[in-house]
């Protein structure tokens, strides 16, 4: 019999609502909490979070996917590099030469992993304030798939990346992807971006999953103990993210993934409190500069999507006949 522990319930909830919201934050969140809250071992930590990632994340995707706030070119070309290095990223992780301090090498990745997802956040919100000209970085999201013309050796490089990163650490389907694919496609409106990025990490966070079943420290109660507050959670996230943004979960996201990440390297609490403190303060401080900045510069005023199925010169006449 399976037991379910309803700590892990509330836990599953709360970060599959994030996940849902902002597209990231699954193996950022929950493997550290795993690790620091309920005191699981970093290496079954990490295979039974990617495990309840792949349940957790067609949650969401299938609200994007029907809203069709998914641009499906993008997922082709980020999973074909993907989804081969998250299978290999579990193989990896057991074949480098820690020998017994395969925990501890563990944790000092996953904390790198963290630290750079932090800083991908900041990144993001950054680039969204400078592109949208609002403080709080995005505008209103309307469910629309915008016109890119795909990058192909970028997008496949970038999803090998982020794969072998999953596989390893369970970090990256989201952190990492959804901030290089602003980067690389500024055209792309947050719910593109969100609704993209879930359905991508899909099959990727499958590949991870079956490595970790086969060779990793999957252990069934634990997963599902999660799912049962992980799927509805992520679910209801994206209901919300695919109408309205989440730049303010994603600023709060950030302090937590950089606190976690000192915190896996061997910080102490005090380190950890001040560095988060800090981080905040300065945070609040640079937001109010920009904010300020912002206001002699108002947002661009939202324009209608142009209707690219008729041609320009339709008549009146010809469009009833239609």
């Amino acid at each position: 019999m399976i037991d379910i522990d309803p700590g892990l319930i509330v836990g599953g909830l709360l970060v599959g609502f994030i996940v849902g919201l902002t597209g990231m934050g699954g193996g950022a969140l929950m493997t550290p909490m795993l690790i620091f809250v309920f005191r699981i071992d970093p290496l079954v930590a990490v295979s039974s979070d990617i495990v309840a990632s792949l349940f957790m994340k067609p949650a969401g995707a299938v609200v994007h996917l029907r809203r069709r706030t998914v641009n499906l070119q993008l997922v082709l070309w980020l999973c074909l590099g993907s989804v081969p290095a998250a299978f290999c990223g579990v193989f990896l992780i057991r074949a480098l030469p820690f020998g017994d301090s395969l925990d501890e090498a563990l944790q000092v990745v996953l904390g790198i992993a963290l630290l750079l997802a932090a800083t991908m956040l900041v990144v993001r919100a950054t680039l969204g304030m400078i592109q949208h000209r609002r403080a709080l970085g995005e505008g209103p999201v309307r469910p629309s798939n915008a016109a890119v013309e795909v990058r192909k050796v970028p997008t496949v490089i970038l999803g090998a990346v982020a794969g072998l990163l999953v596989g390893m650490t369970s970090v990256g389907s989201g952190s990492i992807i959804i901030v290089a694919l602003l980067m690389l496609y500024p055209a792309l409106k947050a719910s593109n971006l969100v609704g993209t990025d879930l359905v991508q990490a899909v099959p990727l966070v499958a590949a991870a999953s079956l490595g970790h079943v086969l060779y990793g420290e999957f252990e069934l109660g634990l997963t599902a103990s999660l799912l049962v507050g992980a799927i509805p959670g992520a679910w209801f996230g994206a209901q919300v993210s695919s109408r309205a943004p989440g730049g303010l979960i994603r600023r709060a996201l950030a302090i937590l993934l950089l606190a976690s990440g000192l915190k896996l390297l061997g910080a102490s609490v005090t380190v950890v409190a001040v560095a988060a403190v800090a981080a905040l303060v300065l945070g609040n401080i640079t937001w109010v500069v920009v904010r300020e900045q912002l206001k002699k510069h108002p947002p661009r005023p939202a324009t209608a999507e142009p209707d690219t199925t008729e041609p320009a010169t339709v008549t009146k006449d010809s469009t009833e006949s239609s």
